[in-house]
């Protein structure tokens, strides 16, 4: 079952949206490597107070949480995900 990243909701009545961590840039990257998560299409992706296209500490804490899945899942080393993504969020 889908349920948003951040606040938990099964998105009734805010639709849940596919949002690729990483952004346009490497958005192809967030796909290859699975680094997706879902979010409210409002309330937690465009509009909210904390939402990730709003919100800079969260839209780091997003970032960091992604680096953490793709070097354990790829089993990458730090220099390792700043070669394929070209940054450092931890």
């Amino acid at each position: 079952m889908k349920e948003c990243w951040l606040c938990g909701r099964n998105g009734q009545g805010d639709k849940l949206h596919r949002h690729h961590i990483f952004g346009n840039a490497n958005r192809w990257k967030s796909e290859k490597y699975g680094l997706t998560v879902w979010l409210c299409g409002e309330r937690c992706h465009r509009l909210g107070k904390y939402a990730v296209h709003n919100n800079a500490d969260t839209m780091l804490l997003l970032h960091q949480y992604g680096q953490r899945k793709a070097m354990k899942e790829q089993g990458w080393t730090v220099e390792r995900f700043i070669e394929v993504f070209g940054k450092n969020y931890l």
